[in-house]
């Protein structure tokens, strides 16, 4: 419900300035096609079993052979974790994946760090080209993104930076770099400390056996996969809906890559999350109404994100999955 929440919360935050007609936001969900819809929450679905083989690539360090089965179930139980829990359900995939192969939960906590890495520096990409096709759609940013077509390029890339120079560290001077960070870390209580070594190690470990060329390659595609499923769920969705059903693809790439940029910079003054940037992008970009936005920033959440959840709880019913259990698995994370 946290999303559900941060859409509304967007919304009055717009409410405030311009207003909100009501009217006009049940008429423009009226008009959307459903057809498109459901194709663009198969291509969400899809999203899932691609993770699961990013995964399987990524946990080849500590095992061979993986079920790719056992990984999407995890991975969709996962995600419906997130959407239930907030940020407490972050680490539930890793743990069920550490349980289901018998591997070390830090090994999987390590891949997951992993996996973020390539997904910013995936989702940075998508957001250099949607900077690099705004003149030729003759878009222009309002006030309150105004901010980051001016800078948006530099922390674009200071952060895409700052990933490659923590994956070159680690896969070129593993140990160095190790001692390095733990030596840093040794301000946390012993019990912390301990946590967060076994991380760092299997961190380590993960990146020089994924540093291969042909790992780095399988790991590029995959994610370079994942987010093509994205943009093609984003698509069907606009094209679903009535006030974009005329964008092209280059507008959906400037729509995702926004969202996904302002989604990690976080917005200042209103936050992050897929739907508040959704809505003030589609906004001061677009020159959607605000009814407009609201309602397809709505259909995007329930989309891309809780369309998962009915898959998830069955097939956690079908493991029988304790949920208060996996509720408290953040407690095993260093913080």
């Amino acid at each position: 419900m946290a999303g559900l929440v941060a859409a509304v919360a967007a919304i009055a935050f717009r409410w405030r300035q311009i207003g909100f007609e009501w009217a006009e936001f049940a008429a423009v969900l009226g008009g959307v096609r459903w057809g498109w819809v459901a194709v663009g929450s198969g291509f969400a679905l899809a999203t899932y079993l691609g993770r699961a083989l990013r995964w399987q690539v990524l946990i080849r360090g500590v095992k061979k052979e993986t079920s790719i089965w056992r990984l999407t179930v995890a991975t969709a139980i996962g995600f419906t974790a997130i959407v239930l829990f907030g940020r407490a359900g972050e680490m539930v995939r890793p743990y069920l994946i550490a349980v289901k192969e018998n591997v070390s939960f830090s090994s999987q906590v390590a891949a997951w760090l992993i996996e973020r890495f390539y997904d910013l520096l995936t989702a940075l990409l998508i957001f250099g080209i949607a900077l690099s096709r705004m003149e030729s759609s003759g878009i222009t940013a309002g006030p309150e993104l105004s901010w980051l077509l001016q800078t948006g390029g530099w922390l674009a890339g200071l952060a895409g930076l700052a990933v490659l120079a923590i994956l070159v560290l680690f896969s070129r001077y593993a140990e160095a770099a190790e001692r390095r960070l733990l030596e840093a870390l040794a301000f946390l209580p012993g019990e912390r400390h301990g946590k967060v070594a076994s991380v760092v190690t299997a961190f380590r470990h993960g990146v020089v056996s994924s540093h291969r060329p042909g790992t780095v390659l399988e790991l590029a595609f995959y994610s370079l996969f994942e987010w093509a499923l994205i943009i093609a769920a984003y698509y069907c969705l606009c094209v679903a809906f009535p006030p974009t059903q005329d964008f092209g693809l280059q507008d959906v790439v400037i729509f995702v890559g926004f969202v996904a940029f302002g989604a990690v910079v976080q917005i200042p003054g209103v936050g992050g999350g897929i739907q508040v940037v959704s809505i003030l992008v589609l906004t001061e970009l677009f020159g959607l109404s605000l009814e407009a936005a609201g309602g397809l920033a709505l259909l995007v959440w329930g989309v891309t994100l809780v369309a998962i959840v009915p898959f998830g709880l069955l097939l956690a019913f079908h493991e029988g999955v304790n949920w208060h259990k996996l509720r408290r698995i953040e407690e095993e994370v260093p913080q």
